[in-house]
């Protein structure tokens, strides 16, 4: 066991009066079950997936700052209108963090267990804003030799989205997809694994220097939504690729809607004959984020074969069982330095990741703003054994 008896760690509440409130504290370090281990963790990335649980709506401009530099408690005012959904976690001092890596530094006494000491693992479940983290062995991935836990942090959320976006348009009989807010780290992934597996991949972002970004990776199809050509250009992109299926991290808005129309009109350049009913060709957009939270809006001039839904990583995982799922992690661990590597903008600490001039810039989901929190980065021993 690691010699302190306690770490730090990010913890999110909710508070009755409308209060978004976000601290640092010291917690035990587990003892491990048989079965676990406990993972020094040296990095966990801030995802867009993270933000929701840990800032819960909170309007930002609103936010204050209290407490010691080293135990910083971050308040701030949560819209009246959000606080019904959020009923469930009020009052709730909620961890955070969703993947991390790190070192195992003790474990259980089943070989398994035994078997990942001084091992350097991927592991995904939550709670990873912390110092150290326990968890069942058989959750670790181990990392291929040289990576590091900064190379491994982001194994889960980002390669198993982006392999499940794949694996989904197989299954569903689509030969190609759109992605939107395309230069992400996750969309540069995407493109990357398009392109060794010769998907046709159509790519939607919002600025040139974006469309830059992903032209310099080999992206072949890019279409900027903020151009006066935007329609034109992708309703060429999907003929090109023949693409169906779209991702959108968007949501709001009525992106989605024009996805459909040019799918529709890509559709229309092969028709025999007239249909009052548009395309039999299937039309899939699914939402899988909320850059933005107003309303979906939908024109409905793309005929009647088409559908609107969301899309989840975890159900995803769910539903293709164990042996799928093994097969999706090797795949990110034998290329975590080239398709599924990632990028960070900064490198913060625990207290560093509630100061509110950071809380602003990685709070925007801003394409190239992805923050890389590493717990032990100048941060005091919690407490000794």
């Amino acid at each position: 066991m690691p010699q302190q008896t306690n770490g730090l760690q990010l913890r999110s509440t909710v508070k009755k009066e409308g209060l978004l409130e976000l601290s640092v504290l010291s917690v035990p370090i587990p003892e491990p079950e048989p079965d676990e281990v406990v993972v020094r963790i040296e990095a966990s990335p801030i995802n867009p997936s993270d933000l929701g649980l840990m800032l819960a709506g909170a309007d930002l401009s609103t936010a204050k700052v209290s407490g010691a530099p080293d135990h910083p408690v971050v308040t701030a005012s949560i819209p009246a209108r959000l606080m019904k959904g959020l009923a469930g976690r009020v009052e709730q001092s909620m961890p955070v963090g969703n993947e991390g890596a790190g070192v195992v530094v003790a474990a259980g006494s089943s070989e398994e267990a035994r078997a990942l000491v001084g091992k350097t693992v991927a592991i995904l479940g939550g709670a990873m804003y912390a110092q150290f983290r326990c968890i069942k062995a058989n959750q670790c991935l181990v990392l291929p030799p040289g990576a590091t836990a900064a190379d491994g942090a982001s194994c889960f959320v980002n390669p198993l989205t982006v392999l499940g976006m794949v694996e989904t348009m197989r299954s569903q009989g689509h030969s190609g997809l759109v992605h939107t807010a395309a230069a992400s780290n996750l969309g540069q992934m995407l493109n990357k694994l398009c392109i060794a597996d010769r998907i046709g991949l159509v790519n939607v972002v919002r600025k040139p220097e974006q469309a830059e970004i992903l032209k310099g990776i080999g992206a072949k199809h890019v279409a900027n939504s903020s151009a006066p050509t935007f329609i034109d250009d992708l309703t060429e992109a999907l003929v090109a690729t023949g693409a169906t299926l779209a991702f959108d991290a968007v949501g709001g808005g009525k992106l989605a809607s024009q996805i459909l129309s040019c799918m529709e009109s890509a559709a229309g350049r092969n028709a025999q004959e007239y249909s009052r009913y548009g395309s039999m060709t299937h039309k899939q957009v699914y939402i899988y984020g909320r850059l933005d939270p107003g309303p979906t809006e939908l024109a409905r001039d793309f005929g009647m074969a088409w559908g609107v839904g969301g899309w989840l990583l975890t159900p995803f995982l769910l539903k293709i069982g164990p042996e799928a799922r093994q097969r999706l992690r090797e795949r990110v661990a034998a290329e975590i330095k080239t398709t599924f590597a990632s990028h960070y903008e900064k490198e913060v600490s625990l207290p560093e990741a509630l100061r509110l001039e950071e809380i602003a810039i990685y709070g925007r989901q801003a394409t190239g703003q992805k923050y890389l929190v590493t717990p032990h980065k100048g941060a005091p021993a919690a407490g000794r054994r």
